[in-house]
């Protein structure tokens, strides 16, 4: 009896849960795909060591997050609910039915809703996932040599735990509502506006401002001091506290403003006579009144999450974009091994800090020495450090290579740099960029390296060399943006660089950061060095800081092979007259970076888009719900204006404009908030590259206007169609 009574409230009242349903469909059909992520990265080739567990842990970890804001949205997205069915509940008790039928029956509805949400979203979650690991392939670049149907019983028991969470806290919460309300407030809940609370108009208007200026300090005081990214161990909690407190204050900014400007849009419209007698915006503003006790949290609840939603997707996937497009830029060669050489610095840290007796076989390097003939040394298997025997060495792999030299610019045994970036930028009357904020470059100044080893790794990237004379230099920089901004000014400015005694001028005024990586790296190998001719560099007699040896693999060689033959190689200490004079340093494959590179792309794209589809839909979710059941609580109010001869047009307009402010202000707000971070974001990126978020934007709105619009386009729909079944009944009371 229970059961058919509650199906049939499901079916009659199916336009009321057809948001609610919509929304957590979609959550079950995205939790679902998102979590076979594993799966789709077998299924889609890529055999990179670990990256399907780690892929799965972090969206598992990220659902669980998800989940919980989704559940909270859709609680309170479920009160508005509630309230339109308080009568129905009221004749129930009326016809004699007790409380514990009443929310037995409510109980039942809500799992038939449940039910029906979880089936659907899992079979369209179950094709979803089929499809995107079509998408997984691209990303990662790989092809799909085996597809096959594929069902995740991991993913499946995830979302079900999820879903269960929800249910169980949606149906107490309900169960709540039902017990706790007196039958009178049951019956009497459509004729009622929420109580309005009276609010001094000069109060509201005061916490008005005051959360203008916490959001106007808080935007300043991000854009002044930007993100504790750059600061150094010393500084960095400082800093961490300094950006809570920036957090903290556009946080607590964001709801004061909305709760100050919902009394003070009121107050202010209401002084404007010619506007607020005007039509129905009299009514309008009254229905708007209504709900001023709690559009004010949940509105700033939306516009922080919006905040983060679209700031997650733009940043995400921008970053990703940047890195992606300098790769070949930071690796300019097949493969590359570093050494790094003891400096009275390094030697003194190992005698103090690490183990004196290590130190008695270093000596301070005081020249370069050859590493092409050194690099040799025993492979080792895979995955362990098991040396097999075999000898390697780089000469049966490498056809074109370079070794870089990079020199302190002082001489050996001291230690204040010549070429410092703040010196530099002090001649130029400019600030010093943030790329070197918190970091050592003025205690290490600009490294300096002979013009034929650049030359020479110009010629190897196809460039002509470039002509440096005795009395001349050239600042070249990998990591673009600022950085090579600085340099390039810097020269074309003519500004001329004392080294060792020697004043230079520039031999060029433009530096080419598309030949200036020292090393494949994945951010850039070369902060800033200063190119000089042979010659002078053999008189000044400077500290030796590392070297690197650039190799292309021999013309006609797999790259897969030439890779494998030398991956796991051990190399042999190299001594010079029985003593160390640096230690070996970074190997990198450009095809290593290159698979990292599109490991890292995949999972921020993944992540920016679960993150900012999720947090979309669950605001345009609840804010649909929310309007729909202010709708429905004020159907009588529409069907009188009907009956004292209001035409359908201007109900419909006062609907839209309703909910046009509902939907809107918070949107507003959050891509406020979006604009400025990620101002700062670009800044911070712009250290790398310049970083262009037009294709980005672009995608994130129409992923806005598809989830967010399609929401709202939906509830005035439904309004207004509920509105016309108010007002078809004017005539039958």
């Amino acid at each position: 009896m229970l059961c058919k009574l509650a199906w049939g409230n499901v079916r009659r009242a199916g336009r009321d849960y057809l948001v609610y349903l919509l929304t957590l469909t979609l959550g079950v059909t995205v939790f679902y795909a998102f979590n076979t992520i594993s799966m789709q990265v077998d299924i889609a080739g890529i055999d990179e060591k670990g990256l399907a567990q780690v892929m799965g842990s972090m969206l598992g970890d990220l659902t669980y997050f998800l989940a919980g804001v989704m559940a909270f949205l859709m609680v309170y997205a479920n009160n508005f609910i509630m309230k339109r069915r308080k009568k129905e509940f009221g004749l129930y008790q009326v016809l004699g039915m007790g409380r514990g039928r009443v929310a037995t029956i409510m109980a039942l509805e809500t799992v038939i809703v449940s039910v029906v949400a979880f089936v659907a979203g899992i079979v369209l979650g179950v094709g979803l996932s089929q499809l995107m690991t079509f998408f997984t392939a691209s990303l990662f670049k790989t092809q799909i040599a085996n597809f096959h149907f594929f069902f995740s019983v991991h993913a499946f028991n995830l979302t079900l735990a999820c879903m269960l969470v929800m249910f169980v806290l949606t149906l107490l919460l309900n169960l709540r509502a039902v017990r706790r309300t007196k039958l009178i407030e049951l019956m009497g809940a459509e004729r009622r506006n929420e109580s309005i609370k009276t609010r001094n108009p000069w109060i509201a208007i005061a916490i008005f401002a005051v959360g203008v200026v916490l959001v106007g300090v808080a935007y300043y005081r991000l854009l002044r001091d930007g993100f504790p990214l750059t600061a150094t161990d010393s500084k960095l909690q400082e800093a961490m506290n300094q950006f809570g407190i920036t957090t903290a204050m556009v946080t607590v900014g964001t709801f004061a403003l909305f709760w100050g400007l919902s009394g003070m849009l009121i107050k202010l419209l209401q002084s404007l006579r010619g506007v607020y007698w005007r039509g129905l915006n009299m009514f309008t503003v009254r229905q708007l009144a209504a709900k001023v006790n709690t559009v004010c949290f949940s509105m700033g609840v939306i516009a922080m999450l919006l905040f983060l939603a679209i700031t997650s997707v733009t940043c995400g996937m921008s970053i990703a974009n940047v890195m992606n497009e300098n790769l070949e830029r930071y690796n300019p060669v097949d493969v590359s091994q570093t050494y790094a050489y003891y400096t009275p610095d390094t030697l003194d840290y190992y005698k103090e800090y690490v183990n004196p007796s290590e130190a008695d076989r270093m000596v301070l390097a005081d020249s370069t020495v050859d590493l092409y003939p050194a690099w040799h040394g025993k492979g080792k298997s895979a995955g362990n450090n098991d040396e097999t025997g075999k000898k390697v060495n780089i000469a049966d792999v490498a056809g074109e290579h370079v070794q870089i030299d990079s020199y302190l610019s002082y001489p050996v045994g001291g230690s204040n740099p010549s070429v410092t970036p703040s010196e530099m930028c002090k001649i130029m009357g400019e600030k010093l960029p943030k790329a070197f904020g918190g970091s050592n470059a003025d205690a290490m100044g600009l490294y300096v390296t002979p013009a034929s080893q650049y030359n020479k790794l110009r010629q190897m990237m196809g460039e002509e060399p470039v002509h440096i004379g005795h009395d001349q230099y050239l600042l070249t920089c990998d990591m673009g943006g600022e950085l090579v901004d600085m340099y390039t000014k810097y020269m074309a400015g003519g500004h001329a660089l004392t080294l060792g005694g020697h004043e230079l001028k520039p031999a060029t005024d433009k530096s080419d950061e598309d030949t200036a990586a020292i090393a494949n790296s994945a951010m850039g190998s070369n902060p800033g060095t200063v190119v000089v001719s042979d010659e002078l560099l053999s008189q000044l007699n400077l500290q030796p800081y590392s070297s690197s040896l650039l190799v292309n693999y021999k013309q006609g060689m797999d790259t897969t092979e030439a890779d494998e033959s030398i991956k796991y190689t051990v190399l042999d200490n190299l001594l010079v007259d029985g003593k160390e004079p640096g230690s070996w340093g970074t190997f990198i494959t450009r095809s290593e970076m290159y698979a990292q590179a599109a490991q890292m792309n995949g999972l921020i794209s993944y992540l920016a888009i679960y993150i900012g589809f999720v947090l979309v839909v669950a605001c345009a979710a609840i804010l649909s719900i929310q309007q729909l059941s202010n709708v429905a609580d004020g159907s009588r109010s529409y069907r009188v204006l009907a009956q004292i001869g209001c035409d359908d047009r201007q109900i419909r307009h006062s609907v839209m404009a309703q909910q046009a402010v509902f939907f809107l202000f918070p949107l507003a707000v959050g891509l406020a908030h979006s604009f400025v971070a990620l101002k700062v974001i670009i800044e911070l990126v712009s250290i790398f590259g310049n970083m262009s978020i037009g294709g980005t934007v672009g995608l994130t709105c129409a992923i806005f206007l598809a989830a967010y619009g399609g929401y709202f386009l939906v509830t005035y729909l439904m309004s207004t169609g509920m509105v016309q079944a108010a007002i078809a009944t004017r005539y039958s009371e």
